[in-house]
């Protein structure tokens, strides 16, 4: 990737959206503008768990004066992630479409858990070093993130689904401020908490870091209570809740320096921090400057400077499911050579081929019978680090339909896989099943609209029976979803070849 000059992160939170953009020297980043609105997407979710017309407008609105000012920006230099809001809409999908002409840059929601690698990441950027493990806890609109990091690495990630606005809206919801709600609110962030309490706790951890929109609020908050305090307490929470209570309702909430759309999802909020304190045991917490969004901009710093921790995700999963690391450099290599004679440019874009090439054994690690669906189960479903969800499903679709039957290849449209990655990941699978390092056959490969010409040596097909009868399979399955391969030096098929099973 070309070096930055300029770049910029767009933030589509479930409570406001955030534009930062910032100038790049070297491997550091300089904040030069920042856009925020409070577009409020989580409180646009019905019953249903479907965004309202009124939510997507706002949105839309929003998105369309944030792509007026990137308007100049090239496709590499900006990055726009969802959050929350937009993992849990059912109409994600419908609304994205209409998002990313607004902005004019593609959009791509992103896991919890990933949520909260980047929190920690932009969070830790803008503290002073310490060897000391810190807890940051991030109480975002939809959802709050937890991570336990040590410097600039994450040990420890975690999301649960309470947010400062679906908390408000859940019990809050007809502005009243009673000891009951705060009780019921709390009460259910503590039944969340468990589950994550034990990894979470003090005692893994020596400084507490609050980042994002409510911890700064709180904070705030609590110094005009007490203009001495530099952090958010324990006391401190139990003398807002008391404040809030004597005001009885959310309109009569002023503190100095809280917006007043915050001041409304504030009890929600609170009834979280207080909770998080409660079960995570926590005296007081610093509120630090860096959050979502800075994180994006040094990831985008990160991958530019081949620091990229997708790459790092990959080592992992290979390690962690015991991959034939041989194999796996084998079939890489085949299928990039291959597709990139299919599209006629040494320099294709196919990252997402080298990750599936690099993963396509993995499900042998669950049972060797249909290891494909195995793999695609678990790229799919798994949280790794670095990849939007968007990723993830493109290299399960590759990893689906490597092997055996094309049938569950998608039909085509703009989110379904290039058919010719899936062509060169099946033979190059094919070609390197013998697992040796002896050289592959001399292939040239064309293609064209659902045609595909390509020539082996048949001198190499003559001396290997068994692929050659696999690539009349091949040929037969591609028939069988209206895809026309010609293969030329194959020898005929002999009513005593082998053949392979398929599904």
């Amino acid at each position: 990737m070309a070096e930055f000059e300029t770049i910029a992160a767009v933030d589509l939170g479930s409570n406001s959206f955030h534009c930062q953009i910032a100038r790049v020297d070297g491997d550091h980043t300089y904040p030069l503008d920042s856009l925020r609105e409070p577009v409020r997407l989580a409180a646009g979710l019905d019953g249903d768990k479907l965004l309202d017309e009124p939510s997507q407008t706002r949105a839309i609105a929003c998105l369309q004066r944030f792509g007026e000012r990137l308007r100049s920006f090239h496709a590499g230099d900006v990055r726009a992630l969802g959050t929350n809001a937009l993992r849990v809409a059912k109409n994600s999908d419908d609304f994205l479409k209409k998002a990313q002409n607004a902005l004019g840059f593609p959009i791509e929601i992103i896991a919890g858990r990933e949520e909260a690698r980047l929190i920690y990441l932009g969070v830790s950027n803008g503290l002073p070093q310490s060897n000391d493990r810190r807890l940051v806890v991030d109480i975002g609109g939809g959802s709050t993130e937890f991570i336990v990091g040590e410097g600039y690495k994450p040990l420890k990630l975690d999301s649960l689904y309470m947010g400062c606005v679906s908390y408000s809206m859940r019990f809050f919801a007809d502005g009243k401020l009673t000891k009951r709600a705060f009780r019921e609110a709390e009460l259910a962030a503590r039944t969340e908490l468990q589950h994550i309490a034990e990894d979470f706790s003090s005692a893994h951890w020596r400084q507490a870091v609050g980042s994002s929109g409510t911890a700064r609020a709180l904070l705030y908050a609590a110094k005009t209570l007490d203009p001495a305090g530099s952090a958010i307490t324990a006391g401190g929470l139990d003398d807002l809740r008391a404040q809030l209570l004597r005001w009885g309702n959310t309109s009569k909430i002023s503190f100095q320096g809280v917006r007043d759309e915050r001041s409304s999802i504030l009890p929600g909020g609170l009834a979280i921090m207080a909770a998080v304190f409660d079960e995570l045991n926590i005296k007081s917490m610093t509120v630090a400057d860096g959050a979502l969004r800075e994180g994006i901009l040094l990831d985008m710093l990160g991958r530019s400077h081949h620091r990229d921790p997708r790459e790092a995700t990959i080592e992992q999963f290979k390690q962690r499911y015991r991959v034939d690391e041989s194999q796996a450099r084998r079939v890489t290599t085949l299928a990039l050579g291959l597709y990139k004679q299919l599209t006629g440019n040494e320099l294709a874009e196919a990252r997402d081929l080298t990750w599936a090439a690099q993963l396509h054994e993995i499900g042998i690690s669950v049972a060797y019978a249909g290891y494909h669906k195995h793999s695609a189960y678990i790229v799919a479903n798994a949280d790794m680090p670095g990849f939007t969800r968007e990723e993830q499903q493109h290299i399960a679709e590759l990893l689906l339909v490597h092997r055996r039957s094309l049938k569950r290849l998608p039909d085509e449209s703009d989110t379904s896989p290039d058919w010719r990655k899936v062509f060169a990941l099946r033979l190059a699978v094919l070609f390197c099943q013998r697992r040796r390092n002896a050289n592959p056959p001399i292939v040239n490969a064309r293609a064209g609209n659902k045609k595909l010409s390509l020539s082996i040596e048949p001198d190499w097909l003559a001396n290997n029976p068994l692929t050659n009868a696999v690539l009349h399979e091949e040929i037969a399955e591609w028939a069988k979803i209206g895809y026309d391969i010609n293969i030329h030096g194959l020898a005929d098929e002999d009513d005593g070849s082998v053949t392979s099973q398929r599904e």
